[in-house]
């Protein structure tokens, strides 16, 4: 099969797509903004009809004039996840989908099914602890909270399945997907832990599981009157954004990571078998038979960002003043936890610390510093991946902020590995194209050249050892102390 290759993603705050051509190059690029919901404090939702739905009619109508009548193989799909959309038979929402880990509500039926289930046993068979990034409990909190609308529900979508399903009439889901649906999921097996979702999930269908290199079906005649796309074009089983962003960059094979720079940091790391961690989540690959460790830190690049508006000073400005201070930010030390921490943490209530202020330290100082504490908190997921038997090979870095070389420098100077930069940083859209390739039968594109590899400096790297022994002690010695000052946010 040959012909032009779309790829479309919904993300936290955007969505992109990509047209791209058989050897792989992108023809042609398009984004579309759109915001989040937040209606409680730690609730966080989209539309799916006025945010997934839309941005990707609207994108696939760019697309499709790009590619001015070339002929179409295949389609593939991706978006934030894992998430929980209750959708009726006929696939139509119920209410808002129920964002990843950023949303917190359902605290009280983690402990819960921890209680039941047995946390060790739910690490043994999913994968995973139990956190907000889980699906499981949200499942639970719909039907205690909203039993109405779970009474209704006879779909269980995120972004990706949503649009296969609206686009191709078929219910299914990817199984890497479904391996961050702890504890629905048994993640050795490879299949839904029909035990366990029967006690979580009573009552509710689970999607059929397929890979994301498999073709899920094809645009329905409805479908290609809705969004100008041809029938019968082929369509993924899709998957979640930052597993279809590493696939882009060619991280597949094992001990390879991809190193996601952007308002969070987020790391995946290929497994040849699974390798539970109590501090990382342990999932399904894109590819049959692979697996992954994933960890990601609640803010980072948001750090960076509050500090740019703090000060009133552009990124450049901010990068170039923090480039002319030496390694340890002339004695200071920030814990970049300013949302709580995910990995290896797992602990909500962290907070942000700088420590070893005075009067003669500036800007240049403090945001250099917060590079380097998101570095120490790198080095510190990567430790624990190789705690868990995942000894990082090859690191490759995407995202916006890999541009500017100075946090990626830090990032190698802090963790002593190098780093591959790859052409293309337009993310898992391209991705998503790739593997639809790979799904279609058509011979696989080159992918995403490495363009440039950062080396770390043994020098600087010495002194951040010292730093960083510091760094994780800071965190033990003020989280009582953290823990107290977040209780006091929502105090009033």
């Amino acid at each position: 099969m040959t012909g032009l290759l779309l790829g479309v993603d919904i993300g936290t705050a955007s969505s992109k797509g990509v047209l791209v051509d058989p050897g792989g190059a992108v023809l042609a690029r398009f984004v579309r903004e759109h915001a989040v919901s937040t209606p409680r404090p730690g609730w966080f939702e989209h539309d799916a009809e006025t945010v997934w739905w839309a941005d990707f009619a609207g994108i696939v109508a760019d697309l499709l004039r790009a590619a001015a009548g070339r002929p179409l193989a295949g389609l593939g799909i991706s978006g934030i996840g894992p998430c929980l959309l209750p959708a009726s038979e006929s696939g139509e929402p119920l209410r808002p989908a129920i964002l990843y880990g950023v949303d917190t509500r359902a605290g009280d039926e983690i402990a819960e099914l921890n209680a039941e289930l047995g946390a060790a046993e739910i690490l043994a068979r999913g994968g995973s602890p139990l956190t907000s990034q889980a699906v499981g409990p949200k499942v639970r909190w719909l039907a205690r909270h909203e039993p109405d609308v779970y009474a209704r529900t006879k779909k269980l979508l995120m972004a990706s399945s949503f649009l296969v399903h609206r686009l191709t009439g078929r219910y299914v889901l990817d199984h890497h997907s479904a391996s961050q649906c702890t504890p629905l999921y048994d993640l050795v097996a490879g299949e839904w832990a029909e035990d366990w979702a029967s006690r979580v999930a009573p009552g509710l269908p689970l999607p059929d599981l397929l890979w994301p290199t498999e073709v899920a079906g094809e645009v329905t005649a409805s479908a290609a009157a809705a969004t100008g796309l041809p029938a019968g074009l082929p369509v993924t089983a899709g998957t979640v954004d930052a597993w279809a962003e590493a696939a882009s960059v060619g991280v597949r094979e094992p001990g390879d990571v991809m190193v996601m720079y952007g308002t969070t940091m987020f790391l995946i790391q290929v497994l040849e078998e699974p390798r539970p961690h109590p501090g990382l989540w342990g999932t399904r690959g894109v590819v049959p038979g692979s697996f992954t460790l994933a960890a990601g830190m609640a803010t980072s690049g948001a750090v960076t960002d509050w500090l740019r508006k703090l000060v009133g000073a552009s990124f450049e400005d901010l990068v170039a003043e923090a480039a002319s201070v030496p390694a340890g930010s002339r004695g200071l030390l920030l814990l970049p936890y300013f949302a709580g921490e995910r990995t290896p943490l797992f602990d909500p209530a962290a907070r942000g610390v700088l420590a070893g202020l005075t009067t003669t330290h500036g800007r240049a100082e403090i945001y250099r510093a917060a590079l380097e504490g998101i570095a120490y908190g790198v080095r510190h997921n990567l430790e624990a991946m190789a705690a868990a038997g995942g000894a990082a090979g090859r690191l490759v870095a995407v995202g916006g902020g890999t541009k500017g070389g100075l946090w990626t420098q830090i990032v190698s100077d802090v963790t002593g590995l190098p780093q591959q930069i790859p052409a293309e940083t337009i993310g898992a859209c391209l991705g998503d194209a790739l593997l639809a390739a790979e799904a279609v039968g058509m011979e696989p594109p080159r992918g995403n050249p490495i363009a440039a590899t950062v080396t770390p400096d043994p020098v600087r790297g010495e002194r951040y050892e010292e730093f960083y022994r510091h760094y994780r002690a800071l965190y033990e010695a003020t989280a009582e102390t953290a823990h107290f000052l977040a209780g006091q946010h929502t105090a009033g």
